[in-house]
């Protein structure tokens, strides 16, 4: 059998009641086997290379996935990496359905991590868009305008936590939607948090 090394303080994602458990413990298992580090980010497991994160376990209702956080630099010969959405930079999921899948793409899994760890050990580095290039919709501009608090709140955020908002913002179709996201995330913003700070 295999030896790995583990945190105690993520142990707890891998005892929780969920459907992916069985493939949540098998995925640990093909990651700590890479050498790589073991924290808890984002309330999830995450793998680090000297403080970078490399990948990370999450699940959905349909799928889970490790999300190997510079996906976009990774050779897809495969075809397995997929981008969550058209707005994700940098990230790339492999996703899983079942148990027998994970088991039988163990070694394909293990040859992306080492890739990944290669390009963190290279230095490489996305070009990500600016977060001005980023769609400012009209009900949010109105309400920074009108609110110099929350402009100044807004500004000091950090350009990803700036670019979740205006994403989350703009994604909603309808005026009446954009403005009641907006009014929740007042506070939070005015709080210096991001969309998924706790």
């Amino acid at each position: 059998m295999t030896k790995y090394s583990t945190n105690a303080a993520v142990d707890f994602y891998f005892t929780k009641d969920t459907k992916w458990l069985r493939e949540y413990k098998e995925l640990r298992k093909i990651v700590a086997d890479c050498g790589l580090t073991e924290e808890l980010k984002w309330g999830c497991p995450c793998y680090t290379f000297k403080g970078k994160n490399i990948v990370l376990i999450h699940g959905f209702k349909d799928y889970c996935a490790l999300l190997f956080m510079k996906g976009a630099l990774l050779h897809n010969t495969d075809g397995l990496l997929i981008q969550q959405t058209k707005n994700v930079q940098a990230a790339r999921q492999i996703r899983f359905t079942n148990l027998k899948e994970i088991v039988k793409l163990a070694p394909t899994l293990k040859a992306y991590i080492y890739e990944a760890i290669e390009v963190e050990r290279a230095g490489l580095s996305i070009s990500l868009k600016e977060t001005a290039a980023f769609e400012m919709v009209e009900e949010f501009q109105t309400k920074l305008d009108e609110l110099p608090a929350l402009q100044k709140a807004f500004e000091a955020l950090t350009p990803g936590r700036q670019r979740a908002y205006m994403l989350h913002f703009s994604a909603a179709k309808q005026a009446k939607t954009r403005e009641s996201r907006i009014e929740k995330w007042i506070p939070s913003i005015l709080k210096g948090k991001g969309l998924n700070d706790l």
